[in-house]
């Protein structure tokens, strides 16, 4: 991957891989290396975690469609090399910049048909906490899972 072509985001819009098919097996070995490494990356690149997470779902019998994706953070990665997480300098007088988002995927998951939830808050632009995860419970529509990701945010 050394010589790879850099991408310019960590997952394909609108991912979704699923668990069977007649696809051929990736090495399961390689596959599991790759995403535990991933797995520790995730603590200094935040942006990579939503598509670690979607990959970290199939250890157990990885097919090619999963390596690819996992082979497309690498990709990724390999193009932000340079970028990082700065909290820029601030004049004493002015406003403290604290900012919070929240969000969630109404069904995300065909399988179990839970939502995936998400925030960031962020002090003068710069992130401070983040989370991306499944819901606990199956949101019976678009206004309940943003109620439950707004819940879970404020918390």
């Amino acid at each position: 991957m050394q010589k790879c072509k850099p991408a310019s985001t960590p997952v394909e819009a609108n991912m979704k891989l699923d668990e069977a098919s007649l696809e051929n097996q990736a090495d399961t070995t390689l596959y599991r290396q790759i995403v535990g490494c991933l797995r520790f990356i995730c603590h200094s690149k935040p942006e990579i975690t939503y598509g670690v997470g979607v990959i970290s779902k199939q250890m157990a019998k990885p097919t090619q469609a999963h390596m690819v994706a996992a082979k497309r953070i690498l990709r990724y990665l390999k193009g932000t090399l340079c970028y990082g997480v700065l909290f820029p300098i601030q004049k004493q007088n002015c406003e403290s910049g604290f900012v919070g988002y929240s969000d969630s995927d109404w069904c995300g998951d065909k399988e179990d048909k839970r939502s995936t939830l998400g925030y960031l808050f962020t002090i003068f632009g710069a992130p401070i906490s983040w989370s991306s995860r499944k819901q606990d419970v199956v949101a019976l529509s678009t206004c309940e899972a943003e109620y439950i990701s707004a819940c879970n945010a404020t918390c």
